[in-house]
């Protein structure tokens, strides 16, 4: 085929082979986003584990991989508004999202979710080459001052607090979270599983374990009312461009989170609450995957799972291939939220909570167990203890970051 002068060829047994492992990557993802405690960085690292034995090359093992993760942040939202919905005495500490559940606009969040998570790749693919060139510039002197730079974020997410209580709640929890990563970043800690990291049970603890504890003795999901968006398509856009370029903060720099990225990104909007935090939040998710693919390739540093688990395999980094999972993994996604995230409320909500939460933290612990063993396990309950104290304060769980700012800013 000629396309302007261009001679274009199509192999369509390496366009069948391609598809199949980008379909298994969407399979892998999809289980790792509703599953809860599970990542995608776990399957990620298990196939790059046994990429040498996969019958294709290591390429078609990294467009997995990328789909895997792609997917992975549009459904992670499902669980993460089904499970843990606390007590409505308890709403004005609650999550976000849950906010919205306990307002009985759970569906419309989902939808918000997809949509903030679908327009960020479609921001973050021509946005990608600016911003790349931009930070190949300034990343060597941002490298050199990376401590200053990250204390700045941290001083950032006290002062922006709404109040004394919840700024002394956020200094203790980025104080309590910083003592504990700088004590066990560094702890070799395996299980059953060859993809166990340390990082597994601290996340768990700090941000799975407290909200479902949180949630102990609570009502559960209430009946959700109509899926109908009430934000507009111009404010969602708008949001969802903010998003994607905070996205590409997480995506070059170490130790800050999407919840951290969005909310400095909200302190740029005018409306703020539940909604466009949904938003920001999923599109710098999905944001960061693609923007790290391109950090990757430009400086060399792989910032998430995901990817390093892809540095691992050895596959060469074919840009066009990889833009290509990541397109049919997020039109997959965007569709798989809207078909699963309904059932999957309408099914949670008709579950005992007490019981349901008890039963996922008990999940959490077979999982943690399974890739980093008992003293992943002493981790995991440690992190819980220090993930609850936050919403003691009515700060939020984005100070818990600390256990990765704090190393990172003391030079660990």
């Amino acid at each position: 085929m000629d396309i302007g002068g261009v001679a274009v060829t199509i192999d369509p047994t390496a366009t069948a082979a391609a598809l199949a492992f980008v379909t298994a990557g969407v399979a892998l993802g999809s289980v790792s986003g509703l599953v809860p405690g599970l990542h995608a960085n776990n399957f990620a690292l298990l196939l790059a584990a046994f990429a040498p034995a996969m019958p294709g090359p290591a390429r078609y093992v990294g467009a997995a991989m990328l789909a895997a993760g792609v997917v992975h942040t549009f459904l992670d939202i499902v669980p993460a508004l089904a499970l843990g919905v606390p007590d409505p005495s308890m709403a004005a500490t609650a999550l976000p999202g849950h906010r919205l559940v306990l307002r009985g606009q759970g569906r419309e969040a989902l939808r918000l979710s997809a949509l903030g998570s679908g327009l960020a790749v479609a921001f973050a693919v021509p946005l990608a080459l600016p911003v790349t060139a931009v930070m190949e510039e300034f990343y060597p002197a941002i490298r050199a001052h990376l401590p200053l730079v990250l204390g700045s974020v941290v001083a950032l997410l006290l002062v922006t607090e709404r109040t004394w209580t919840a700024r002394v709640g956020a200094a203790l929890a980025v104080g309590a979270s910083g003592v504990l990563g700088l004590v066990t970043l560094d702890v070799q800690a395996t299980g059953i599983l060859p993809t166990g990291s340390v990082l597994a049970p601290l996340f768990a603890g700090l941000f799975g374990a407290p909200v479902l504890v949180e949630a102990l003795g609570g009502a559960g999901v209430p009946p959700q009312a109509s899926a109908t968006i009430t934000t507009s398509r111009q404010f969602i856009g708008e949001v969802a461009l903010v998003g994607t370029l905070a996205g590409a903060v997480v995506g070059y720099l170490p130790g800050i989170s999407s919840a951290i990225a969005a909310t400095g990104a909200l302190v740029v909007l005018p409306q703020r609450g539940p909604r466009p935090f949904v938003v920001a939040t999923s599109g710098v998710n999905t944001a960061n995957t693609i923007f790290a693919l391109f950090a990757l390739v430009a400086l060399g540093t792989p910032r998430t799972g995901v990817l390093v688990a892809l540095d691992e395999t050895g596959a060469p980094l074919t840009l066009g291939l990889y833009l290509c999972a990541v397109a049919i993994a997020a039109a997959i996604g965007f569709v798989l939220v809207l078909a699963v995230g309904d059932r999957y409320l309408a099914v949670v909500g008709s579950v005992d909570n007490t019981r349901l939460s008890v039963g996922v933290l008990g999940l959490l612990c077979v999982l943690v167990v399974a890739l980093t063993g008992a003293l992943g396990l002493g981790i995991f309950a440690v992190s819980a203890v220090i993930g609850l104290v936050p919403a003691r304060f009515g700060a939020r769980r984005a100070n818990l970051m600390g256990v990765l700012l704090v190393p990172l800013s003391l030079g660990g």
